[in-house]
């Protein structure tokens, strides 16, 4: 070697000055895919890059959303220490004086408006340990009822349904690594390829062994590319489909009659109300053909092993709930469930859509998915926090529903933490203006968000880099996020402000945690003997196992991998069909001569829920950089359109301006925009407040709209340059 080769290498040796290596779990999708940070020093600067780490569920995998989390984790918008508003600007206070702050008016209000006048407002992306305690803080900190969180628009049709049907629910019945053997998989309403990358492979290898793979979807979409047959039916009719598949099977004589009548209670009653089912009917709402409904139906009963995942595309309706079922009753007719390659998937949303709905953020619920209601789980979980079990608050009211109680003055302070629903919740028009008339508003976030903008009082969260927890992925699996980055500035983890808050109004002997495990271990215990069990879980045993599937009730087992195979969690141990979901008859958002189109939301792979941390990702902020309109051409041209043309689109409830992107494959009456944006591109003003009856999940995928030019000054103005 050269001597001037020696002293380049030398150079270059000198200018990595250190590595520091972090781990971590993604922040985003269910599939919690385990990761690194690696932070290098190189001269005056620090370069970052992420890699994956292997886990059972993901084997290392990463997508693009993973590769990047660390740009907004590192972004220098974050907010760094408490920000109050004086005189309508931010001002940084410290914690004392945000603390003060919180104690003088949440007294205030309770004082004068009662304890139900404050409410709490969860999310689906925080820790187990910080969802069970923000539950704990609402009822016993501030004895409010008013407690619910986004995961009500997300998992709620999904999670209802399963309750009803299984009694019990948990994102899939089977582990994730079963997928690759089964024989059949219909794929309702989910475009797993874009919102859960990592899960392909598993799906992939399926087909490579043989699996025949159907998707159901209004919208083609890279999932459905990868099917072998997709039934394109029109927005809103999942109910009517489901039922027809199941009347084909019933008349084809495929039912595996010897489940049915040792596992499920109600075929009967289903079996004679589907004699009212018209096919023709069908075919003539949903524009599927009796034909491709007889293929789909017939391969899946016939094939000796067979799974559903559902997702948002059939769940997010005003029938949500009454969809899901339909599709359970298949499974059921034809003995697919509590089997070897057999069950069902719900396919979570958030990170943890799972976790942060069975220990306490929901209006109706208590930890270890037990009952707010039911007397005798009341008194246990009281007894565990050391309270009386009349002291707690009965039910509360979801998610949406509580912003109806800020405009009719029963709720006037409210407590938001990791959220952003003033973008993400439908009528959005109306849920900001509901916020604007709180006489109190605190938000704990990372960033200055729409919602934020709006708070009287901004707390600064620590990211998932910073912030060590429990998350449970999409199979139901308990992960523990070994986060160790140091905090930035003033910030703090959402427990130790729940904490501290409870302190300072006085209830702080409820709230002696130091750390993460701490809490995890009363979660535990409160959790016990429920349905979601996590007694059983430790840090110690995650760490070893790499994850436990609940229900876990004992120390020494290794978490249930497939639920149901000795019966469901109902009380005879039987699963209940349901009739009542036949013959729907739920309101929707109908097109009519006013508004002929109908508008599906959903994501696309470069951004995650309203956009507020993705959108600091300059990586993939360049992917997407505005929200669009996927229409077909022939639809277009009918409305004087053109492609990359601005236009408005108008709902009976709102509008909003996009670009045009035409798509061959869509249907002719139906019209795709994402919502991870906001503003005047917010997709969510143009869903109404109506809600499905089970589970008070919004129609967000049924929207009656019209489209329009969007015409300014500059015609130049209204096309992609």
């Amino acid at each position: 070697m050269t001597e001037l080769m020696l002293k380049y290498f030398q150079r270059k040796q000198q200018e990595v000055q250190s590595e520091k290596v972090y781990d971590s779990q993604c922040p985003f999708c269910s599939m919690q895919c385990k990761m690194q940070l690696i932070e290098q020093r190189v001269v005056s600067r620090k370069a970052y890059k992420t890699i994956g780490k292997d886990n059972p569920t993901t084997a290392g995998r990463l997508c693009i959303k993973g590769m990047n989390a660390h740009q907004h984790a590192l972004h220098n918008q974050r907010i760094k220490q408490p920000l109050l508003k004086i005189d309508g600007e931010f001002v940084p206070v410290s914690w004392n004086e945000a603390l003060q702050f919180i104690q003088k008016r949440f007294a205030e209000i309770q004082k004068t408006d009662g304890k139900d006048a404050l409410s709490v407002y969860g999310s689906a992306s925080l820790t187990n340990e910080e969802a069970y305690l923000l539950g704990k803080f609402a009822r016993v900190a501030l004895e409010t009822k008013h407690i619910d969180y986004n995961g009500r628009l997300c998992m709620a049709a999904a999670a209802t349904a399963a309750n009803q049907t299984f009694g019990i629910d948990r994102g899939f019945t089977n582990t994730i690594h079963e997928i690759p053997h089964t024989r059949c998989i219909i794929l309702a309403g989910t475009n797993i390829a874009e919102c859960q990358p990592t899960i392909m492979p598993y799906f992939e290898k399926a087909k490579k062994n043989g699996a025949y793979i159907i998707a159901i979807d209004p919208r083609p979409t890279d999932t459905t590319k990868m099917s072998d047959f997709h039934l394109q039916n029109k927005p809103g009719t999942d109910v009517a489909i489901a039922s027809a598949l199941l009347k084909i099977i019933i008349d084809e004589q495929l039912v595996d009659e010897s489940f049915v009548e040792s596992r499920v209670n109600g075929f009967e009653d289903v079996k004679n109300s589907l004699h009212r089912l018209d096919l023709k009917e069908v075919e003539a709402m949903s524009g599927v053909s009796i034909s491709d409904m007889r293929h789909v139906a017939t391969t899946f009963a016939q094939e000796e092993s067979g799974m559903i995942f559902t997702a948002r595309g059939v769940e997010q309706q005003t029938d949500g709930t009454a969809a899901v079922r339909s599709f359970l009753n298949i499974l059921l007719a034809t003995g697919k469930i509590g089997k070897v390659n057999s069950g069902y998937g719900a396919i979570t949303g958030q990170g943890n859509g799972q976790g942060a709905r069975e220990h306490g953020q929901k209006a109706d619920q208590l930890p270890g998915y037990r009952s707010i209601e039911n007397k005798q789980d009341r008194k246990y979980v009281a007894d565990v926090w050391g309270v009386k079990e009349k002291s707690l608050p009965g039910k509360g009211v979801p998610a949406y529903e509580m912003f109806e109680k800020v405009k009719q003055g029963e709720i006037t302070g409210m407590f938001i933490m990791c959220s952003n629903p003033v973008v993400s919740n439908p009528n959005a028009h109306f849920v900001g203006q509901a916020l604007k008339k709180l006489r109190l508003l605190v938000v704990v976030d990372m960033f200055l968000s729409e919602t934020a903008k709006l708070a009287d009082l901004v707390l600064p969260s620590s990211s998932y880099l910073e912030d060590q927890g429990t998350m449970t992925n999409i199979e139901g699996r308990v992960t523990l996020r070994e986060a160790c980055r140091p905090l930035p500035g003033e910030v703090k983890h959402d427990w130790q402000i729940i904490c501290e808050i409870a302190e300072q109004i006085g209830k702080g002997k409820y709230f002696p945690f130091k750390n993460s495990e701490e809490i995890f271990n009363e979660l535990r215990l409160s959790s016990r003997g429920g349905k979601a069990d996590y007694y059983g879980i430790t840090y110690d045993k995650i760490r070893r196992e790499s994850g436990v599937l609940w229900p876990s009730p004992e120390l020494n087992d290794k978490g249930t991998e497939r639920l149901f195979t000795d019966g469901f969690a109902h009380e005879d141990g039987k699963a209940k069909m349901s009739v009542e979901v036949i013959h729907s008859t739920v309101p929707k958002d109908e097109p009519c001569s006013d508004y002929p189109l109908i508008l599906t939301t959903g994501r696309v792979m470069s951004q995650y829920l309203t956009g507020e941390q993705t959108r600091k990702s300059p990586a993939l902020a360049a992917r997407d950089f505005e929200s669009f309109m996927e229409i077909h051409p022939e639809t277009g041209k009918e409305y004087s359109l053109d492609e990359g043309m601005l236009v408005n689109i108008e709902s009976r409830h709102g509008n909003i301006t996009v670009r045009t992107k035409w798509s061959k494959q869509m249907r002719k009456d139906t019209i795709f925009v994402p919502f991870h944006w906001t503003e005047s591109q917010n997709v969510n003003k143009l869903v109404s407040g109506k809600m499905d009856p089970d589970c008070s999940m919004p129609g967000f995928k049924v929207i009656a709209v019209r489209v329009s030019p969007a015409y300014t000054n500059d015609m130049s103005e209204n096309y992609v340059r």
